[in-house]
């Protein structure tokens, strides 16, 4: 029997829930299919302290707020998949779960699309691929699998106590890395932090969020990123309460920084000559948020309070001043690597030509050139807030509206 419905998502976390309250709104019918359980990333694809990167406020639809916690505080990851499930609730999400999508082709004359998963055949007018940013484990061919040590990916990390005895090597400076970084070191193992190019904004500055300052700023609406920045990680983190991330005070605590990864050869790991280089550049972002936010201030004649202080830096450690370019593997006694180094897409599922030479999906706000296929919860889907909860609510708002044919402007993409 084939289920027929005006719109099919697929998937059932942040992107998919929110693009549901919004096919709602309009009046569209529409299913959700989700392969596990509502936001299953969020439950299995997290380590167990994890907290959120921005505050409750911040970090919701605008449709429900967090209930039961103070809305400056920071949520942890079970409190985070209790919001989904209670948003999934109050809208009466049609989802249907452990459902896979094994492919997606067209109808014959443009009668819309044929969807075949695990529990039969379903057709649809319009797709919403809705699988989010977190798809596939991106992991660098640096270390053969017979190298003695474990690799993991931070997908799979989820406490000290997991890991085999001796150090640990954490590859990536971005908030997964920051956050599980400190907890290793916290339950008195030796980490050494490999260090890249990133973004290092303030966690507060004169009593507000970071979160709030790139809002005010128009940070969040920028359409496409910096050059040589797409790739760049932000170093934020809600762990412990919330703190700016300072990897000199990291190095102070203990931590030994490192460059970038490159290399693995006889029992050796090197690494490239640019961990001062990594921080000195993540300082002039953090400067300069800081002279936008106090040149904000001024020009709307705000009484915020003063904070010299946050432009007090550390002095160099040992291990900033004289980097370490080479680990004996032995001598170091590292038997872990984690990598927090990000993911890749994968949408093997959807048999159409949507793709670029890369395998990048080919869309402008989420519309993509095929009538009837739309993608949502990328990064940089339409800003630079796309990816994170309340921003992908709105280009789900933008989404329903051109299905509804709300739109009058007309989207071409090339």
């Amino acid at each position: 029997m084939v289920e027929r419905t005006n719109t099919l998502i697929v998937g059932g976390g942040q992107a998919g829930l929110a693009m549901s309250e919004h096919l709602h709104n309009n009046k569209i019918d529409h299913i959700i299919v989700e392969r596990d359980r509502v936001v299953e990333r969020w439950r299995s694809c997290r380590w167990d302290s994890l907290m959120a990167n921005g505050p409750a406020w911040h970090d919701r639809f605008p449709t429900l707020e967090f209930s039961n916690i103070h809305q400056d505080s920071f949520a942890s990851k079970e409190r985070v998949v209790q919001y989904f499930e209670e948003f999934a609730k109050k809208i009466n999400a049609p989802i249907h779960l452990n459902v896979n999508v094994e492919e997606v082709v067209k109808l014959p004359n443009n009668n819309g699309f044929k969807i075949t998963t695990s529990d039969g055949i379903y057709e649809a007018k319009n797709i919403i691929a809705a699988t989010g940013a977190f798809q596939e484990p991106l992991i660098p061919n640096i270390f053969p699998k017979n190298a003695p040590l474990k690799q993991m990916h931070s997908q799979f990390y989820k406490n000290p106590k997991q890991l085999i005895e001796g150090g640990v090597l954490v590859v990536g400076s971005g908030s997964s890395g920051s956050q599980i970084s400190e907890e290793l070191l916290r339950s008195s193992k030796e980490v050494y932090l490999s260090i890249g190019p990133h973004d290092r904004p303030p966690r507060r500055y004169r009593g507000r969020d970071n979160v709030w300052w790139l809002g005010v700023l128009g940070k969040w609406e920028a359409k496409t990123p910096n050059p040589g920045t797409q790739h760049v990680t932000i170093a934020v983190s809600g762990y412990d309460g919330g703190k700016t991330i300072d990897f000199r005070k990291f190095a102070n605590k203990g931590i030994k920084l490192v460059g970038m990864t490159k290399e693995y050869k006889n029992e050796k790991i090197y690494f490239a000559d640019d961990l001062k280089e990594n921080i000195n550049n993540g300082d002039k972002n953090y400067l300069s948020l800081l002279d936008e936010a106090d040149e904000y201030i001024k020009n709307n004649n705000l009484d915020f309070p003063q904070e010299f202080e946050a432009r007090e830096f550390d002095l160099d450690h040992e291990c900033i001043k004289k980097p370490i370019v080479e680990l004996d593997l032995k001598e170091s006694g590292i038997k872990t690597v984690i990598w927090a180094t990000g993911y890749s897409h994968n949408f093997n599922w959807l048999k159409l030509d949507l793709f670029d030479k890369f395998g990048k999906p080919i869309y402008k706000n989420g519309v993509s050139k095929e009538k009837g296929i739309y993608f949502l919860g990328l990064p940089w889907l339409s800003m630079r807030g796309s990816s994170f909860i309340w921003g992908v609510w709105k280009d789900a708002k933008y989404l329903a509206e051109h299905i509804a044919n709300k739109k009058i402007d007309s989207v071409q993409v090339k």
